[in-house]
């Protein structure tokens, strides 16, 4: 599954089986919106669907997302990918509150910096006690799964609809991972390899023997997201 977030061949791709919600987590200037952009690439190449990539204006702008090396920026397929500009965590609960309304529903929908759009001061407001942040997390990431639930059900044999979330984290894991794993069916996290390149690589136990115990090597260079190399877990350990 890490192939998918690099560039490749559409018809060498593994087949996409997780229909529900992905995480991807990772220190600040990783490339994590670089990656989604390219994921987003690969699901509207393959599905033929469009995808909806919900992003702050402000932030998006500051922090243009990098292409993988050797990608058309001319590629019709990018014509697919819809740009939705969302500000703060009621924009999303507006949106996918209204999700089963659409007439056809998205390959995926992707949420650049998640976490970020949960200020601690409108959630205190809001809730009014000590945990109001995690709260409001909770109850959007509950009304995310039921609206992705509700769009698969519909779609059944014609497609599927999946969604992924990048999340900053400073240490090893996410900050909010216990919240996480309730909700996510596929967790990925970024670390930096001390010599300037990254290593990304999915935690969730239920991937730990299939092809998602990959672990991906890339780098960002002269504003391109270029793919190292692609190893099993159990050998990139050592």
């Amino acid at each position: 599954m890490a192939e998918r977030f690099f560039s490749c061949n559409p018809t060498v791709l593994p087949p996409f089986d997780d229909a529900g919600i992905l995480l991807l987590s990772g220190p600040p200037s990783c490339g994590k919106t670089s990656l989604l952009f390219q994921f987003a690439i690969n699901r509207a190449a393959e599905s033929g669907r469009r995808v909806v990539f919900i992003c702050s204006k402000g932030r998006l702008e500051n922090s243009p997302p990098f292409l993988s090396q050797g990608v058309d920026p001319s590629l019709n397929v990018l014509q697919t990918i819809h740009i939705k500009y969302i500000e703060d965590d009621e924009g999303i609960r507006n949106y996918f509150a209204a999700f089963h309304l659409l007439d056809d529903f998205p390959a995926a929908v992707i949420v650049d910096d998640f976490t970020g759009f949960f200020s601690e001061r409108s959630c205190q407001q809001r809730y009014g006690n000590t945990r109001a942040r995690d709260l409001a997390m909770v109850r959007i990431l509950a009304l995310c799964q039921n609206a992705i639930a509700h769009a698969n059900v519909k779609l059944g044999t014609f497609g599927s609809c999946n969604l992924l979330l990048s999340d900053v984290h400073q240490g090893d894991n996410p900050r909010s991972l216990f919240i996480y794993k309730r909700w996510i069916s596929s967790i990925y996290t970024i670390q930096g390899d001390g010599l300037g390149s990254y290593l990304l690589k999915n935690i969730s136990t239920s991937q730990s023997e299939t092809k998602d115990a990959r672990i991906a090597k890339y780098s960002i260079a002269l504003q391109y997201l270029v793919l190292d190399e692609i190893k099993e877990q159990s050998l990139a350990l050592h």
